[in-house]
């Protein structure tokens, strides 16, 4: 995809994609998508969820319901939940992708890998989740989003670039900026289970979208300085296939 008009000199940047609006960032990020699901019906889709993508995920349901594209042979899995939620939960992760995309188009829930907060053993469903992962080879196209520390899941700094699924520690400021999208929790949960950045590297192309200018600090740090488990999307730069989608005022701290 070629890089808007609008890009600064730092457009010669290698797979970075700079939009003047966050809609126009979201937008490309669900042509890309599209394009791949047309290309391979049978792709395999690693999602994510929080604000970021809810615009990505409207026009994928549009693009369905205007009959341009079928998803019920698509296979995804989703980066991460929230520990002692049922899927149910308005503000599980499963429950958000229910309602803005699974619930909204023709996904094969026996093909929409999810996983589940609600269990005893938490330690046991990651090596469960991570073991799902791992049948179904490697992820074709993995959807980012970005925190402002530099977070990709739910891998905060300090996370290794061997992780794997595991349960995590949520840190303060990754609470703070969850804390405005609970529907009926009146604080975050501080622990979750999130699939680990080599489970992210191992997909065969990686979509980056970032928009904001909260997020313009973590955007600098992930493309400018050198992999770090300070800023776990720093380690994205060790990947041959990244492409990172930001409107002008994420990538305001990077020209």
């Amino acid at each position: 995809m070629a890089l808007s008009s609008q890009t600064t000199a730092l457009a010669q940047i290698p797979r970075v994609h700079i939009f003047p609006t966050a809609g126009e960032a979201a937008d490309a990020v669900a042509e890309h998508l599209l394009a791949t699901v047309k290309r391979n019906p049978k792709s395999v889709l690693g999602l994510a969820t929080g604000q970021t993508p809810r615009h990505v995920y409207a026009k994928l349901v549009h693009a369905f319901r205007e009959g341009k594209i079928s998803f019920c042979d698509v296979e995804t899995f989703n980066l991460d939940e929230y520990c002692g939620l049922t899927a149910s939960h308005p503000d599980s992760f499963a429950a958000f992708m229910q309602r803005e995309l699974f619930g909204l188009a023709d996904f094969d829930p026996r093909k929409t890998n999810l996983i589940n907060g609600d269990v005893q053993d938490v330690v046991a469903e990651a090596r469960r989740y991570a073991t799902r992962l791992k049948e179904s080879g490697a992820v074709d196209v993995q959807l980012l989003g970005l925190g402002t520390n530099g977070h990709i899941g739910f891998n905060e700094p300090g996370s290794a670039s061997d992780s794997h699924v595991r349960v995590v520690d949520l840190a303060d400021e990754t609470l703070s900026a969850n804390q405005p999208s609970l529907i009926e929790l009146t604080s975050v949960p501080e622990r979750a289970i999130t699939i680990g950045i080599a489970d992210i590297l191992h997909a065969r192309e990686i979509v980056m979208l970032a928009t904001g200018s909260a997020k313009a600090g973590a955007v600098r740090r992930s493309l400018r300085e050198a992999p770090s488990t300070d800023c776990p999307a720093s380690f994205l730069g060790t990947h041959q296939a990244v492409h990172w989608y930001l409107d002008n005022a994420a990538a305001a701290e990077i020209g």
